[in-house]
Parts: C-alpha cells; structure tokens; sequence
C-alpha cells in the first residue's frame, strides 16, 4: 500500500478544471480525478489553516479539540488533563498519522505547516518529517526538490503515506514572475461586476475591496501579482489572474512529482488523495483574497480519492466533513477508527459509488470574525457573533443553488428557513457541548481574550482609515456595534 496525500493550501474546487472552470488551471489534478472519486461537497468543518487541519488530524470538530483559533488559548488543543498517560492519547492512537501507523505504513510529511502555527502535535505520528523552513511563504519549487528526492529514496519501497504540503494559492499570490500569466485574456468569473465592487468599496470589513491587505491596501514589490485594494475591473483580474497562476503553478509541480512516481513503477497501485485545508474568498461577502467567513466559500474544499481498484471517473454529490477522511482510511484498510473521532466513513463512495454523505454539516470559523453557518439542502444559514468588521447582520441566508456566490441575503425572505438553520445549529450545539468536560465553548473564550485573532486590537485603527477615506457612518457603526471590544 502506497498513499500519496496531496494537502494543497487554500484551493477553490470551482477554481479547478475536474470541477467545472473555464480556466485550465489544473491539466494534472484533472488527470487523477478522470481515475477517482471527486467530492463535490465537501468542507472543512472548521476554518482557516490552523483549525482545518486540527479537524482532519484529531477527527474532532474544533469546539471539541480547543482549535478554532489562531492565537490565543483557541489556538492549543485542549489539555487532556490528569487522565493523560506518559503519552497523551492522541500522540498514541487518535491521530489520522497513527491510523496509517496502524496501517503498517511508514508515514512521512514534507510541510512547514507545524513550524506556522506551532502546531507540533500535527506531526504526531509521522515517522519522518521535513519542515521546508519558510512558514508557509514557500512557492512550489521550494518544496518539490525535497518530493522528488524522497520519491527516488523511497518511492518504490512498499508501505508508505507520504503527506506534501503546497501554499501556491496562499493569499499573497505568489507564482514567480518568470510563469507568466497563461490566463491573460481569458475571461474573469461572471457573477462579479463594477456595480459590486461600488458597493462593496462603500462598505468595512477586513480583507474587504478597499483593503485587501487586510486592514490597509499596502502592496509589496515582493508580490506582484498581488493587488492592495481593487478599485475596477482591471484590479479584479489581477486578483484572480493571481490566484488562478498559483493554481496552475502548482498543478505544473505535482504533474513533476506524479511523473517521478511513473519512473518509480508504482502508479497502478498509488493511492492518491488531493484536498485542501478551506478555500478562499475572491470577493464573496466583500472579502477578497482571503478565507474569513463561515461560508460554502470559505469552508468548501476539493476532495479527490483515487484509490487502486475503486471507482473511476465517480462524482460524489454527498455532504462531507474533512473530519470524515480518518474513519474512511480506516474502512478501506480494514483498521478500527479511532472511538474519539466524529467522522463518518464514505469508504462505499469509493469501492462501490454509494453515496453516504450527511443531511447537514456546521461550519465554523473563529481567526477572522466568531462565525457558525449550516449547510443544508439548497441552504447555507449563517450565526455571525464577530463580524470581521464587515457589519454583517447576525443572520444571513444564501440558497447556494442559483446564488453560489452569496450576493443575495434572503435572511429577512426567508425567516422559516432561518429558524430551521437556527435549530440545527442550535441541536448540533447542545450535543457537542454535553460532550465537553468542561462545558466551556471556545467560541467564547476567543470573544473574552479580545476578539478573533486577526481583529483583535484593529478596531480603532481601522475605524480612523475608515474616517479618513470617507466612510465615517460605518466607523461609528463598528464603534457602536464593538464597544468594549477593541
């Protein structure tokens, strides 16, 4: 058994080729979904980096884990306290790693993503790690030399999982100059358009149009492709032009690594699994080149499983977790799931083409703004606690089938399916907190240490660019809205 998971930094699946974009952006992903399983609603549970990956390693939602966080005590996983052995728990048997351990797997993982965010149970697990040393600031020509040196190593050896971690896609847009831009041209989305943009460089919010730098609109010569607000059609297809390069920059690496694993004799036996840790916001809820909401945009993530003697060229319409993959490794190796995890298995997606997805999924995101959405049916319902300074109502409502991109609330149309958002989230809630030891929500501790990570301590600041750029009404709205949390 070989395994090869491809953990791809920050990719929108409607921004890939396999999943329906007019832009080539991904020739190779595209090539191994025609041999797989693609997932066409699947989510990270929990959002950013910090709490995705937590949920897929642990197999346990954030408000369980402790991570919904990036700083402060929801960044650390919770302590298992005085039941905890010589080794925790989790280091010995509740890490997705330790599964593929007990899998008899030699597991490796080549990624500075525990060096990032100080996450070093993340490597809980593997028997071989290589920090690429740049904390996630890595273009893929960084990280593709150390693959390709493992693979001739160890790549027609049996009985590996090989993790590989690219950030191309990463907000600030980094393809080297040198790629060029084969998208130059082509058409830009088309739900966007200069009557949106007008609105939304009225309106705050971080990472919003006029700052896309988060809170100003700095730019860097460093990051060129990167834009530092946008202010017309022509900065909107610098944006996406970018993200689509870093896109297409890294699917050029992985077609290196997968024609190295070719030499080696090992593909009609390679599993492979192509994900991403949440996707990112290109202008959806006025935030651009960032991943701050609780949203299908923020949240919903590639999942392609190409696994030796599965399905082939299989679309799967199911509701799924990232938190799902650990159970479903399990099935297929015929190794017992660990009993902490949440996930369930879709192992029968892949062997037979069943569909075995979930009714609902809730989605948080606490580094931004403090948000819980539910995905269900044709609906996404979204709880806003911290707004990221957009001033977004407590409520929002998107029916993601003909709005996919949230331009239109139909919170105020629609109080019947909001209430029935509300119910889910409100049982999902009450489950996850009688679970708890200590019925403590870190939701709620991020709001007592001071707000989400990236507000924290922005408010007053922010509120005097605002004043300053002429939109003074919605500074003394965020100053009302805020008080006593600046």
């Amino acid at each position: 058994m070989r395994l090869l998971l491809l953990d791809l930094d920050t990719l929108r699946p409607d921004h890939l080729g396999c999943y329906g974009y007019h832009r080539n952006t991904s020739p190779n992903i595209d090539r191994v979904a025609a041999q797989g399983v693609r997932f066409d609603d699947y989510y990270c549970s929990d959002a950013p980096c910090l709490p995705s990956r937590a949920a897929l390693v642990t197999g346990r939602f954030g408000i369980d884990s402790g991570v919904i966080g990036h700083g402060g005590t929801a960044a650390d996983l919770r302590l298992e306290g005085r039941e905890r052995g010589f080794r925790s728990r989790f280091s010995r048997q509740d890490s997705l790693w330790q599964l593929a351990r007990r899998r008899g797997l030699w597991t490796a993982s080549i990624s500075p993503f525990a060096e990032r965010h100080s996450a070093w149970w993340f490597n809980a697990g593997f028997n071989e790690t290589l920090d690429t040393g740049g904390g996630g600031s890595e273009s893929a020509e960084q990280i593709t030399p150390h693959v390709l040196d493992w693979i001739r190593r160890r790549g027609a050896s049996d009985e590996w999982l090989l993790h590989v971690n690219y950030w191309d896609p990463h907000t600030p847009y980094r393809a080297p100059e040198a790629f060029g831009n084969p998208f130059a041209g082509e058409p830009v989305p088309d739900w966007w358009s200069e009557s949106l943009l007008a609105a939304h460089r009225r309106e705050p919010g971080g990472h919003g149009a006029c700052e896309v730098n988060m809170w100003d609109n700095a730019t860097s010569p460093q990051w060129p492709r990167h834009p530092g607000e946008i202010r017309d059609a022509g900065d909107f297809r610098r944006l996406i032009d970018g993200y689509d390069c870093g896109i297409r920059y890294l699917d050029h690496h992985i077609g290196e690594l997968l024609a190295a694993l070719e030499r080696q004799g090992v593909m009609d036996d390679l599993a492979i699994v192509i994900t991403s840790d949440h996707g990112e916001n290109l202008g959806e809820l006025n935030c651009y080149a960032e991943h701050g909401t609780a949203d299908a945009i923020t949240h919903r993530i590639p999942m392609i499983i190409r696994w030796p003697g599965g399905q082939t060229g299989h679309v799967d319409h199911g509701l799924h977790y990232n938190l799902d993959l650990g159970p479903t490794l399990a099935e297929l190796w015929g190794v017992p799931a660990s009993p902490a995890w949440h996930g369930s298995s879709y192992a029968a997606t892949i062997t037979d083409g069943r569909t075995q997805g979930r009714d609902h999924l809730v989605l948080s995101q606490c580094c931004h703004g403090a948000m819980r959405s539910v995905r269900f049916g044709p609906w996404l319902y979204m709880r806003v606690y911290h707004d990221f300074y957009h001033l977004y109502p407590a409520e929002m409502l998107f029916d993601l089938v003909t709005d996919p991109h949230e331009t239109r609330d139909l919170a105020t149309a629609r109080p019947e399916v909001c209430a029935e958002g509300a119910r889910l989230l409100a049982a999902w809630h009450d489950q996850r907190m009688a679970a708890l030891p200590d019925a403590v929500d870190p939701l709620w501790t991020v709001m007592q240490e001071g707000g989400p990570f990236h507000s924290r301590g922005q408010l007053e600041a922010y509120c005097q660019r605002l004043e300053a750029t002429q939109r003074g009404q919605a500074a003394a709205q965020l100053r009302q809205r805020h008080a006593g949390q600046r």
